[in-house]
């Protein structure tokens, strides 16, 4: 029988002090986080996954609609992931096998004329392992009459430890199923035909076969990586109990997380550095035009991470003890604050998101002399830097280490921009 409380109890329960956030169910939350985030991209990427099949099965205009309408939908929780990796080694090591870019796509298969050839910076920018079964790597033959997983991961993915040597991940699908964008700053994304994966007399640029291939291959490994990544932030997986095994460490990262994406990552190297040199190359989904969205998702991550929530693709809210009511009971204005400038940034972003829907893509943006462009971008560039000082307050309001975000040059140090 549960025990009647007399009203004296429950008085005296009533005049009790508040109890304090613990840290560790705020890092509990930011796991939880973490874990729904990564398994949406586990199983977005499985539906992409479907997606390629079907096109290399059935090559068609509507089959390669399917899988970049796929691909695309596959951004939304893996963009609202990425303000886990600073802060967490553990990502940030792994980061690089799923979302690197800018890539020379030459490595991978054919590209236009104007695009060029090889670098000093770059031996293989236009290697097109598509077209080459076997070639010279390093000083070394390689056979890659087979495309697997293991080839791209292990052989070719930063090749010659040149960074542009991206062969893996969400941009080198997305260069397979777009192509290049050959449009410069009018609008229009890249449009790689369906006949690229076409049988017999019907393939178009050569060696539909491998290219398939190569699709699929990359298409496999990324789920394997998201599987790996996904149990991590498990009930015993090693980012989680990193996290726990010391709290204040844990808040440290999720505040890093939060600022380095906000400032040297977001505002600086994908948004401003763009507009500095009205260069549709420096977009995050370039061959796509899906580039406002990825910001949008980015900005909603931090936002998370902050709030203590996440609206997972099935419509479940994950939800706990959050950073705002740690830094809420330190210092109610600091968090007031820092929400507002959440709240502002995402809907900057969400102005940008919608001019881009609406037609404006975000190449026009870029435009030199573009100022209606440069407006909606840089207003989104301002209100990341302002959140960003709003997240050092809540630093100090809590008491913590002094913490170093990332920087930009085009932030801190634009003249060295165009040297």
């Amino acid at each position: 029988m549960p025990r009647l409380m007399t009203s004296t109890a429950i008085f005296a329960l009533c005049a009790l002090p508040a109890l304090a956030v613990e840290k560790t169910d705020v890092l509990n939350t930011y796991a939880d986080i973490a874990q729904a985030g990564y398994s949406d991209s586990l199983t977005s990427a499985k539906a992409l996954k479907a997606a390629v099949d079907a096109l290399i099965a059935g090559p068609s205009a509507e089959t390669l609609a399917a899988a970049r309408t796929a691909w695309i939908a596959a951004r939304v929780p893996y963009q609202q992931t990425e303000v886990f990796r600073f802060g967490n080694a553990i990502v940030d090591d792994w980061e690089g096998k799923v979302n690197a870019w800018p890539l020379d796509e030459g490595l991978i298969d054919y590209v236009d004329a104007d695009y060029g050839g090889v670098t000093d910076e770059n031996q293989y920018a236009v290697l097109n392992v598509v077209a080459n079964p076997t070639f010279t790597l390093s000083g070394e033959e390689v056979d890659a009459t087979e495309i697997t997983p293991e080839l791209l991961a292990e052989t070719l993915h930063e090749a010659d430890e040149v960074e542009a040597n991206v062969a893996t991940g969400y941009h080198a699908i997305e260069f397979l199923l777009w192509g290049q964008d050959l449009n410069g700053t009018a609008h229009g994304a890249g449009d790689r035909p369906f006949t690229d994966y076409a049988a017999g007399d019907d393939c178009t640029n050569g060696n539909c076969d491998r290219r398939g291939a190569y699709l699929v291959a990359a298409t496999d490994l990324l789920i394997s990586d998201l599987e790996w990544m996904a149990s991590q932030w498990g009930a015993e997986g090693v980012a989680r109990t990193t996290l726990l095994d010391n709290p204040d460490a844990g808040v440290s990262a999720m505040l890093t997380g939060m600022g380095s994406l906000s400032y040297g990552e977001q505002a600086g190297e994908r948004m401003k550095l763009g507009v500095m040199l009205n260069d549709p190359e420096e977009e995050h989904d370039c061959f796509s035009d899906n580039t406002h969205n990825s910001h949008y998702y980015d900005g909603l991550g931090i936002r998370n991470v902050y709030y203590g929530e996440y609206v997972a693709i099935d419509g479940t809210v994950v939800t706990g003890a959050s950073l705002s009511d740690l830094v809420a009971e330190a210092d109610a204005g600091v968090d007031a604050e820092l929400r507002a400038a959440l709240d502002h940034t995402m809907g900057e972003l969400g102005q940008l998101k919608a001019a881009a829907e609406g037609g404006f893509s975000y190449d026009q943006m870029l435009e030199r002399g573009n100022k209606g462009g440069e407006a909606l971008i840089m207003s989104a560039v301002d209100s990341l830097v302002g959140q960003t000082k709003s997240i050092e307050r809540a630093v100090t309001t809590l008491g913590l280490d002094q913490i170093g975000f990332e920087g930009s040059d085009s932030l801190d140090n634009p003249d060295a921009v165009f040297q």
